[in-house]
């Protein structure tokens, strides 16, 4: 059994071999999330992951379990390969792309059923509770919904001048970047409150209400499937419009990916509390 406490948020943060949006990034989405959440969403929370446990500090969690050998089947879920040709054209379909061990909207599909599902263990829907914080993460994420170059980790390029790969600098680099530098507990609370702001009152304000446009549970996998749609286009738009083989990215390329970070980090915190929330209706 993997429990955590809120304590162990600072541990978290500074853990090395961050995958997906990061520790940061997904610290932030959950986070956000927890902010968004109505208190029937905040009940159920707790009556998944326990009490006293932050869906911040179990963020990350599904990325080391995929490492270990009884994790190791869980792989497949943190992505889909979307097997289109960008930057001219981006697309998502899911009986293409979608593999025959899973994806990560099979994953959001099957996990937000395991976590209603009464005659599940405790430990079982425990782990569906962090399975779901952590791929709706995933989902946002745009390499996440992408095959061309094995979703960027072939496309070399480097970061400050340290040889590394596109998938890895959207996944950490440039998450870190943009929350200030650092994977601090001050730089999460800090990241995290200026993207509540612009959701709240700033940028985002007018858009929040078509992030969620798909917020039914009972319709999990085309809800999962629009968001990876949202998500894959941007391949087109920024994330592979450049040939970035070779290109330092901690340059004008962070530049222009900055406002699609925050975007989709915020998108990706305001979706999980709904999503939380119409799972506390349902019950």
């Amino acid at each position: 059994m993997h429990l955590y406490s809120s304590l162990a948020l600072p541990l978290l943060l500074s853990a090395p071999n961050a995958h997906a949006w990061g520790v940061v990034g997904h610290a932030t989405i959950a986070t956000i999330a927890n902010h968004y959440l109505t208190e029937a969403g905040k009940t159920y929370v707790s009556s998944k992951l326990g009490a006293g446990v932050t869906m911040a500090s179990v963020a990350s969690w599904a990325d080391n379990y995929r490492y270990t050998t009884v994790g190791r089947f869980s792989a497949p879920y943190h992505f889909i390969d979307a097997e289109d040709t960008p930057p001219s054209s981006c697309s998502v379909n899911l009986a293409r792309d979608c593999g025959p061990t899973g994806c990560v909207v099979s994953a959001i599909t099957n996990y937000t059923q395991r976590v209603q599902d009464s005659h599940l263990s405790v430990e079982n829907t425990k782990e569906a509770m962090e399975f779901l914080i952590h791929f709706i993460g995933d989902i946002t994420q745009p390499l996440h919904d992408e095959a061309e170059a094995v979703g960027g980790n072939d496309i070399s390029v480097t970061w400050d001048g340290t040889p590394t790969n596109l998938h890895a600098c959207w996944d950490t680099q440039m998450v870190e970047k943009a929350a200030g530098g650092s994977n601090s507990t001050a730089t999460l609370t800090a990241f995290s409150n200026k993207l509540i702001a612009m959701i709240d009152t700033g940028s985002y304000s007018s858009q929040k209400a078509g992030w969620i446009s798909c917020d039914n549970v009972a319709t999990a996998s085309q809800c999962a499937l629009s968001w990876a749609q949202d998500a894959n286009a941007l391949n087109c738009q920024y994330v592979l419009k450049a040939n970035e083989t070779g290109m330092e990215l901690d340059g004008s390329y962070y530049t222009g990916a900055l406002p699609y970070i925050d975007l989709q980090i915020a998108k990706g915190g305001y979706r999980l509390g709904a999503w939380i929330n119409a799972l506390a209706a349902a019950a």
